[in-house]
């Protein structure tokens, strides 16, 4: 018994750590996220009815730029190799239903850099070909890089998006 509140007061205190570290965000405003400017604007707004109900339909924009000095990267040592850890910052609308398909939430990933690699090859007619295809080599975020992504959140009628954002790296 001792063990299951043991487990139970450390879940709760991981899940209301990570979630100290978000900052609200309203439209247009601009807010720093350990050296990353990450904008939030609402772009356009409609009603919409789904099951019956009312709704108030956003579609919304958010940017982070690197505005530090400090870059970040993830070099991949091989080819395929699976990488989810590419995220920089996370802009979470509380009060989004994610009716009709729509998102929760933003990510903001790392660029991808792409190399072409060249490889030889038999044919289908037993001819010995070279051909070339793109392969991700690393992901990046250097000083100064801007990146950007829009999103559909739908929310209560009457209600606008109540966003927050944390902090991926």
């Amino acid at each position: 018994m001792k063990n299951l509140i043991l487990l139970f007061n450390l879940s709760l205190v991981l899940f209301f750590g990570t979630r100290a570290s978000a900052q609200k965000i309203s439209d247009g405003q601009t807010i720093d996220v350990d050296g990353m400017s990450v904008t939030f604007n609402i772009l356009n707004k409609e009603s919409v009815q789904a099951g019956g109900k009312s709704y108030d339909r956003y579609k919304v924009s958010a940017s982070v730029k690197n505005a530090s000095d400090k870059g970040y990267s993830i070099r991949l040592s091989s080819y395929p190799q699976i990488v989810s850890n590419i995220g920089l910052v996370e802009l979470d609308c509380i009060n989004a239903t994610g009716a009709k398909l729509t998102s929760k939430k933003i990510e903001l990933k790392m660029k991808a850099q792409m190399i072409n690699v060249s490889y030889s090859a038999y044919d289908k007619s037993g001819k010995f070909v070279t051909n070339m295809i793109p392969v991700t080599g690393s992901y990046y975020f250097d000083p100064g890089d801007t990146i950007s992504d829009n999103a559909i959140f739908i929310v209560p009628q009457g209600e606008k998006p109540d966003v927050s954002v944390r902090n991926l790296r």
